[in-house]
């Protein structure tokens, strides 16, 4: 009785997810009247607004996963090898982007850095780009974080540091030709999470002004039918190319351990 309720949670929860998904593919397939098209895709996947947007927040993802890393992977190094009685605190800094909204960062970052301020970086575009990035990686944070401390935990750093140490390696070729690669699915598992939030994010980059991806897609959705559908189809089935890539990664590097 019980695996038959398990069961029918799990039926009911495909459901709950698949229906509506399935609804939005289908609505998208209708801009052709009496027949199922790609012309919705074809359309907004031509747009050259879509081009530049999904470019800018590309780029600005790639930016955000560079800072992330350079800035996370030392960070949760030397707090699990120098400072472990520090893990509670910076795991709590870590969480507070969870609970503090996107719009009350933003409205933060125009205030210290607007062109009144001791650090005008909203008076020119690159600065601008430049505080948008830091917002991203303050959104990402939480997610980057774990997942390198996660890696962190699955191997002995403190030996693999006094060894390195032994032969003479100083502290940045540790971190680059011993922690980083023995932690590698986990920094990419972070930077693909970091990759879908920065597409998908809406509100720092629409009071920032900035030509992105999530205020486009929410302009084409105010103005259009068919577009909006074809564009939350192609969005999501972004997110789920990162979340196959982060299990793909971890699969192969499970396997590779085994080999080993």
């Amino acid at each position: 009785m019980n695996r038959f309720w398990s069961w029918a949670a799990l039926a009911f929860g495909l459901l709950y997810f698949i229906l509506p998904l399935w609804g939005m593919v289908m609505f998208s397939l209708k801009m052709r009247r009496g027949v199922l098209s790609l012309d919705a895709y074809a359309k907004v996947l031509g747009d050259e607004q879509f081009q530049a947007t999904f470019s800018y927040s590309t780029i600005m993802a790639l930016f955000t996963i560079a800072f992330g890393v350079l800035l996370v992977v030392p960070t949760a190094y030397w707090v699990r090898l120098k400072l472990p009685g520090l893990r509670p605190f910076i795991e709590f800094v870590t969480l507070l982007p969870l609970v503090i909204p996107a719009i009350v960062i933003v409205f933060g970052y125009i205030r210290l850095y607007n062109t009144s301020s001791w650090l005008p970086l909203t008076g020119s575009t690159m600065g601008t780009n430049i505080l948008l990035m830091f917002g991203y990686a303050t959104l990402s944070l939480p997610y980057m974080y774990r997942a390198v401390d996660t890696g962190l935990r699955t191997i002995d750093v403190a030996t693999l540091t006094e060894a390195a140490q032994s032969l003479g390696a100083g502290w940045i070729t540790i971190m680059t030709r011993v922690i980083l690669p023995n932690v590698l699915v986990a920094v990419l598992s972070g930077a693909f999470l970091t990759f879908a939030i920065v597409i998908g994010e809406f509100t720092m980059a629409a009071l920032l002004n900035r030509p992105a991806f999530g205020p486009y897609l929410q302009v084409l959705g105010a103005n259009r039918a068919y577009e909006p559908a074809a564009l939350a189809v192609v969005s999501f089935a972004i997110t789920w190319v990162c979340m196959g890539l982060i299990q793909l990664f971890t699969h192969f590097s499970k396997h590779t351990k085994a080999a080993r």
